[in-house]
């Protein structure tokens, strides 16, 4: 018993450094990427933006979800983007997160012919590397919150992507904290996923060339 609790314990610290150290190491790596002020942005032309849900469980509108969509709309205003991938989940027929984001950004103002949508963005890494093997991306602006874009960013610097990211204000801290907890997990997993899992996309895919879409 003594050396099964020894185990335990070991286990539990390693596991807690290993969390620890892979958080300072995606966000140190990527914070020199972050921008809040729209017209600090590099001249990149081409926005991923992440998707969730546009409701919460509860039914109400999804406070993450509409502050990415105003983020993007305002850049567009900003002539900082040509063209959006809108990259999200769309796993059934009743669950189409692409489709929400394309919805929201039209009735912003954003035209139909500056959006292109990803239904095969299920993850993070699935949008961040699809903007690049499946939209030829090699620079692209990445729309979400401060706590979510330095794990974007961190797979992007991996894959060889140059990207920046614009971040989108997102609800307080006291009512976002479990999503904000589960990113220290995720963060964990993408290094994982990235430096001993070796994890690709689910889907890759008919390559689209953003280039034929008329601006």
């Amino acid at each position: 018993m003594r050396r099964l609790k020894r185990f335990l314990l070991v286990s539990v610290l390693v596991f807690i450094v290993f969390v620890l150290a892979s958080n300072i190491w995606v966000v140190s790596s990527t914070e020199d990427k972050v921008y809040s002020d729209l017209a600090d942005l590099p001249n990149h032309r081409v926005a991923l933006v992440l998707g969730t849900s546009h409701r919460l469980i509860s039914g109400g509108p999804n406070p993450f979800f509409e502050k990415r969509m105003e983020t993007a709309a305002e850049l567009y205003r900003m002539q900082k983007i040509d063209h959006f991938i809108l990259s999200g989940d769309n796993s059934t027929k009743y669950y189409n997160e692409p489709a929400e984001m394309k919805r929201a950004l039209i009735s912003l103002g954003v035209p139909d012919s500056a959006i292109v949508l990803d239904y095969a963005g299920l993850r993070t890494l699935d949008s961040v590397v699809r903007s690049k093997e499946i939209f030829g991306q090699e620079k692209v602006i990445i729309i979400t919150q401060p706590f979510h874009c330095y794990r974007a960013l961190f797979i992007s610097n991996y894959y060889g992507i140059d990207a920046v990211a614009m971040v989108a204000d997102g609800p307080d801290f006291d009512r976002s904290i479990k999503v904000r907890l589960r990113e220290y997990l995720a963060r964990t997993k993408a290094v994982l996923d990235l430096y001993i899992l070796k994890t690709t996309p689910r889907f890759l895919g008919k390559k689209e060339d953003l280039k034929s879409v008329p601006a």
